[in-house]
């Protein structure tokens, strides 16, 4: 493990996929134990994209408090709710279906209205939360992470909107919801699940400092990367 100082960022490679999955299942056992015990209730945000289905499927597999689960989204694309495109639909598919995670406990973006309605009834229900316990991120090609692309608004300032309305994704569908980057830095914990040669280069461009948007997660107390073989070679 190697820590950047300037970024706040500690870079782990796994050995390889079994090690990479077992640290992911790790990293959020640890989160959540420390929540539960210290605050009754782990809140966690989900990402979207294949590489965290891999963890999620592992999880369906694996015994925990799910009552005392609080699962939100770090964003969603503008599509019906039932469409398998949606990441809420990929997590439940995957996971949270499986294990009888209580609708009541699922904080689904209402992304099947525009994006603006979206994004505002979103800020309205996490207006009550303070930080969350751990998000989980994914990260693009060309560095961006949940909706945050380049050249777009992150909302990384202080007082910034808790969630933006995208209504030109550089990637299809072109309407989206994300949380903002202030709002996804105000957690206890946050991890990005990077896997894949694809992409070596916008880790490599983060690492030398570039202003990427996975740069702009900035929690108190750092980020963790965990990377697989071909993406931190």
């Amino acid at each position: 493990m190697r820590t950047d100082q300037q970024s706040m960022a500690r870079w782990h490679v796994a050995a390889d996929a079994d090690d990479w999955l077992d640290r992911a299942l790790a990293f959020v056992a640890a989160a959540e134990a420390e929540a539960l015990a210290g605050r009754g209730e782990f809140h966690i945000v989900l990402a979207g994209g294949g590489t965290p289905r891999r963890l999620y499927r592992a999880l369906a597999n694996e015994d925990h408090d799910w009552l005392r689960w609080r699962i939100w989204f770090g964003d969603e694309r503008c599509l019906a709710p039932d469409d398998p495109a949606r990441n809420s639909a990929m997590a439940r598919e995957a996971w949270l279906d499986k294990v009888g995670m209580p609708a009541g406990n699922l904080h689904v973006i209402p992304a099947e209205r525009d994006a603006e309605a979206a994004a505002r009834l979103y800020a309205e229900e996490l207006s009550g939360l303070a930080d969350f316990d751990l998000v989980l991120l994914g990260l693009g090609q060309d560095g961006h992470t949940a909706s945050l692309f380049p050249g777009h608004d992150w909302g990384e300032a202080e007082g910034s909107a808790t969630a933006l309305a995208v209504t030109d994704a550089p990637k299809p569908p072109p309407e989206r919801v994300s949380l903002s980057a202030e709002r996804l830095s105000r957690a206890r914990r946050v991890l990005f699940l990077v896997a894949g040669a694809d992409k070596r280069d916008a880790l490599a461009r983060w690492r030398r400092g570039e202003n990427l948007p996975a740069a702009a997660i900035r929690p108190r107390a750092g980020v963790d990367v965990l990377m697989d073989q071909e993406a931190g070679a």
